[in-house]
């Protein structure tokens, strides 16, 4: 399965950045995620574990995200889990005018097919409410006005 989505936010590159990269808290605001932590740390990369539930359904999954800040890249690859393959890609670009334009792919495959089943029905509707919850995020940290205002190049 599949997702592409391009959104244009009032917030500032690197805060999206800093956002989507703090992976041990999205269990504070991502719908599903139960649980999240880091296990291993490096400079520009981290492995992640991160357990999400739904009803009966209940699953941990490995990551290994890996942070470019330099070209406002975060790429999480698939390590262990429910997944045969799972990918996902943010790509944050600053705005003239202020805000980010957020480029956001993600790819995946369950082993079993009853997974993929039961998922694939609600998919890009689970995909745009996670979406929907970072951007709620992003407005719960740093506020409209601040996000506007805030310099291109000034860290999160």
């Amino acid at each position: 399965m599949h997702h592409h989505e391009t959104r244009v936010v009032p917030y500032t590159a690197d805060q999206m950045f800093d956002l989507v990269a703090d992976v041990a808290r999205y269990p504070e605001f991502l719908p599903w995620v139960t649980a999240a932590r880091i296990r291993t740390r490096e400079a520009e990369a981290f492995v992640a574990d991160v357990l999400v539930g739904f009803k009966s359904f209940r699953e941990k999954f490995t990551s290994r995200v890996v942070l470019n800040r330099a070209k406002r890249v975060i790429i999480a690859e698939y390590l262990d889990g429910p997944f045969k393959h799972l990918t996902n890609r943010w790509h944050f670009e600053p705005k003239q005018d202020g805000g980010c334009t957020i480029d956001f792919d993600i790819d995946f495959e369950f082993k079993l097919r009853v997974l993929e089943r039961l998922i694939g029905t609600l998919f890009d509707r689970a995909v745009m409410k996670m979406t929907d919850a970072f951007e709620a995020r992003a407005a719960q940290l740093y506020g409209a006005a601040e996000a506007v205002t805030a310099p291109s190049g000034a860290a999160g």
